[in-house]
């Protein structure tokens, strides 16, 4: 099964991004997270949209 989210770090590590930079990044709006319990998730299609953005 794919995975549908990525913790922040997983995120980070992914972009080769700081947390810091993730997190503004879902304040802008740029990418789409969510609260699950304690943790922020971020979407994996919000992450695939935010690179195809890109080129």
């Amino acid at each position: 099964m794919e995975r549908l989210a990525y913790s922040i770090n997983e995120t980070a590590r992914a972009l080769s991004l700081g947390r810091t930079s993730i997190y503004a990044m879902i304040a802008d709006g740029r990418l789409e997270a969510f609260k699950l319990g304690r943790r922020t998730l971020v979407k994996v299609e919000s992450i695939r949209r935010l690179v195809a953005g890109q080129e």
